[in-house]
């Protein structure tokens, strides 16, 4: 796929025509479980995914054609990240029983995995519209729409889910997070108490995350939010070089509680995130622990969450946001860095040859009330708000808004491409030497362009290389390759390149829920003039020759 002009998202009409009593047919009609298959899957519901595929395997050696057998070990082996083997057991399960609907709806997963997201929809839509009732594959269509920023529709889907099966650990986890913050606190803590197929890694976040709620909610300090009436402002970015005549990225300008500071502005990272002599200066007090991590082969940094009274940018000035603190001497090489997903309230302009960036109101919704713009930095927190001003002036108290709403392309944004919005991180769809179906990731915070190992060998050669080092926030990654030429086409750009950098991003994707196959950098983005939605995950890059360009 070259961009969002030759191809649409696939959002076919969930059919819920079917009756309650051929929906019950189709249940009833199913054969019961058998012992080794209950086993199997308390087994991958604790997380035991290696006994959970010899039980499956028994299974399977009785009745061959057991697609919930099938199914199940493609789940163990994605949820092991062992995406290879999940396909080929897929295969084999699909050429016994191709039509069977548990297959179905795992190949559905695998394709979500794979970065497949149009394929993967279909596939989940095709099972729910012949009027089964699988969680999963309701589970599947949320997912989806999350990335395709269709978040009312995506709540749907999540309820519907939980309806069907609520004792699914991962149908629970996307549950919790429907609920307000009491009901959540409540929920995570029920969540953690139980077997669920989370790693220790995810666990332990889920744990902070929790300790997080509780603190907020202990000693409420109100949401982030604009402290004055403006609604837009413009302002310099300052150069960050690696070197005297190389340019590495540019540093915003931030005043936290009136002490300055410049962040590295990274469209891959998530948040405010600075180091410790910074929040000192700060008077900053910290409320819960947490750990941050990123590209790098060490482990993820301990840091905290505090709480800044004023946060100014520009003409802006934000009260009461929480903010991430590392407990070392520099983040990024910097005091640290400001994810540019905080401003995914407003319309992003990020004019790199100009060294400006640009924040301004974003479209209203058809029928949405006014309401201030915040500095986003909790998501779950945003979405806890509940009231606005009314758009209509005349109207004397404010009204509730609707919690979730899909993606709105207003007029002027029709030539915008559609990314997909994982978080903080917007995938934008990418060509590898006219191979599509790729998703690499918008990070200004990259040294350059770069590539994964895997999807370069699709293309062309990968050799070894000791001419790069490559470091993130968890360190220098070990192994680093380069590749032969490449020619990268997104949106409406191309870019040749006559070679790449290439390094293994297995933990991010994983991470993530899909394939990363690469990451478009600074060096590149250095040159364009780039406009994010991040509400509606849509994007806009515009090429203006300049031979001033510094």
């Amino acid at each position: 796929m070259s961009g969002a002009k030759s191809k649409l998202f696939l959002f076919v009409p969930i059919l819920l025509a079917a009756s309650a009593g051929a929906q019950e047919q189709k249940q009833t009609m199913s054969p019961p479980a058998t012992a080794a298959l209950q086993e199997a899957r308390d087994s991958y519901r604790k997380g035991a995914f290696d006994q959970a595929i010899a039980k499956y395997t028994e299974v399977l050696r009785e009745d061959p054609g057991s697609g919930a057998a099938g199914a199940g070990i493609v789940r163990c082996y994605l949820k092991q990240d062992k995406v290879h083997d999940a396909a080929d057991s897929l295969q084999k399960a699909l050429s016994v029983k191709p039509s069977d609907p548990d297959l179905k709806v795992a190949q559905g997963e695998l394709l979500f995995r794979q970065g497949k997201i149009y394929e993967a929809e279909k596939i989940f839509l095709d099972v729910i519209n012949s009027g089964r009732r699988d969680a999963r594959a309701y589970l599947g269509v949320a997912a989806v729409a999350s990335a395709s920023a269709m978040y009312a529709r995506e709540h749907s889907m999540i309820v519907r889910a939980h309806e069907f099966d609520p004792s699914d650990p991962e149908v629970q986890r996307e549950w919790m997070f429907t609920l307000s913050r009491p009901e959540r606190i409540k929920a995570v803590e029920a969540y953690l108490t139980q077997p669920n197929t989370d790693d220790a890694e995810v666990r332990r976040s889920m744990s902070e995350y929790l300790n997080y709620l509780k603190a907020v909610q202990s000693k409420p300090h109100g949401h982030c939010r604009l402290s004055s009436d403006l609604s837009s402002t413009q302002t310099d970015l300052l150069p960050l070089l690696s070197d005297a005549h190389h340019l590495r990225g540019f540093g915003l300008p931030v005043v936290v509680n009136g002490k300055k500071s410049k962040l590295l502005l990274d469209t891959g990272a998530s948040g405010i995130t600075i180091n410790r002599k910074l929040a000192s200066r700060a008077g900053l007090q910290r409320i819960s622990d947490l750990h941050v991590g990123g590209v790098g082969d060490k482990s993820e940094l301990e840091a905290y969450v505090a709480y800044a009274e004023s946060i100014r940018i520009g003409d802006l000035e934000f009260r009461d946001c929480p903010i991430e603190v590392v407990d070392r001497r520099s983040v990024a090489e910097e005091e640290g860095l400001i994810g540019v997903n905080v401003f995914s309230k407003f319309l992003i302009e990020m004019d790199f040859p100009k060294w400006k960036l640009h924040l301004s109101e974003l479209p209203r919704r058809p029928g949405e009330l006014a309401g201030k713009a915040s500095l986003v930095q909790d998501e779950e927190e945003s979405e806890d708000e509940s009231e606005s001003v009314p758009s209509d002036d005349s109207a004397k108290k404010p009204q509730p808004t609707a919690k979730y709403f899909d993606r709105f392309i207003a007029p002027e944004m029709a030539a915008y491409t559609r990314a997909f919005r994982f978080g903080h991180m917007l995938l934008v769809p990418t060509k590898i030497n006219d191979v599509p179906g790729k998703l690499f990731l918008l990070d200004s915070g990259a040294f350059n362009n770069m590539i994964t190992p895997d999807a370069a060998r699709e293309v062309t050669k990968v050799r070894g290389s000791e001419d790069y080092i490559v470091k993130g926030v968890q360190g220098q990654v070990k192994n680093v390759y380069e590749t032969d030429e490449i020619t990268l086409e997104f949106s409406h750009l191309r870019q040749r390149m006559e070679d790449m950098v290439a390094f293994d991003l297995t933990n991010i994707s994983r991470h993530v829920g899909t394939e990363i196959s690469g990451t478009l950098g600074f060096a590149m983005l250095n040159l364009l003039k780039v406009r994010v939605d991040y509400r509606d995950a849509l994007v806009d890059f515009q090429y203006i020759p300049d031979p001033r360009r510094r």
